[in-house]
């Protein structure tokens, strides 16, 4: 029943340092060696990052049954409402017992998002979302350029803007 199952604790070889407040959620070794990676209500804390990839991060998260690929963002630029951000590397990695990692990934990924609408631009397009980030009162905003659209263009950079600050009203004056 899983139910009355509790997940068994992190080795304390592996154990990352936790903030006040952080649990772990889910586990797993990753292959080859000795790797854990670490699923907490924070983030993923992934083998050889001494730092935690919070959810509100994670750009992608692909599961193909026994291999996790996780795309984190990266930010660009910061503008005034909003952050530019493109994918960072993707990283990989073999889960052969992966437990609840990848159920954990997927809800905590898409339990951040709170706001995602992609816009076709004259050239190329842009994707605005928002994302919850724990801690952070309100929400964070991002747009992530389609492959092709020019990122300096300050046409591109004004519509854009208006892209996002009607997205913001629109989430803040809806009903709750």
């Amino acid at each position: 029943m899983k139910l009355f199952r509790r997940t068994p604790r992190v080795p304390s070889a592996h154990r990352p340092a936790l903030d006040p407040g952080e649990r772990v959620l889910a586990w797993a070794f990753a292959d080859p060696g000795d790797r854990v990676v670490v699923a907490t209500n924070r983030g993923l804390w992934r083998p050889g990052h001494a730092d935690r990839l919070g959810w509100h991060d994670v750009h992608k998260a692909v599961w193909s049954g026994r291999e996790l690929t996780i795309t984190p963002a990266q930010r660009v630029i910061e503008r005034e409402a909003y952050v530019v951000v493109a994918d960072a590397p993707a990283e990989s990695f073999l889960l052969l017992d992966p437990g609840d990692v990848p159920e954990q990934v997927r809800a905590r990924v898409t339990r951040s998002v709170a706001y995602t609408s992609h816009h076709a631009l004259d050239q190329g397009g842009v994707r605005v979302v928002a994302r919850r980030v724990p801690g952070v009162d309100g929400l964070t905003w991002t747009a992530r350029y389609d492959p092709g659209t020019p990122t300096d263009d300050p046409g591109v950079v004004e519509r854009i803007d208006a892209l996002v600050a009607t997205a913001r009203s629109a989430t803040t004056s809806a009903p709750i």
